[in-house]
């Protein structure tokens, strides 16, 4: 019976291809299935055989936890060095952008909370 192994949504594409050569270069047999026109379905690599789950994971796990030590890594260069990216930065680049977007997020909540408000006041 065939194991899901890895969900590709939301994952970046060079972690997924470097999941996809992982089980290669250990020879495990996998397939994957897309995500379909919509997005409906779950993009996954999936076994073939599910005696090779455990060491599959184990190499997909081994692979994320080194992953995650070098983005901390790099996050705390570039934080040390003082190059890492902050809102503040991005509000500085394109201050127009920024306007709009807190103008169109006080029309939402106004939008959203009037109702109850006037509901509130018995009107």
């Amino acid at each position: 019976m065939a194991v899901r192994i890895f969900n590709l949504r939301g994952v970046p594409d060079d972690e997924a291809e470097d999941i996809r050569e992982l089980l290669q270069q250990d020879n495990i047999d996998f397939y994957e299935t897309p995500g379909g026109n919509w997005g409906m379905s779950v993009p996954s690599l999936w076994l073939h055989d599910e005696s090779l789950e455990p060491r599959a994971r184990a190499l997909i796990s081994a692979y994320q936890k080194e992953r995650q030590v070098k983005a901390k890594a790099e996050y705390a260069r570039q934080k040390e060095s003082g190059n890492n990216r902050t809102i503040f930065d991005s509000i500085r680049e394109n201050p127009l952008r920024f306007v709009i977007y807190m103008i169109i997020i006080c029309g939402l909540l106004y939008l959203s909370t009037v109702p109850f408000i006037d509901l509130a006041k018995g009107e």
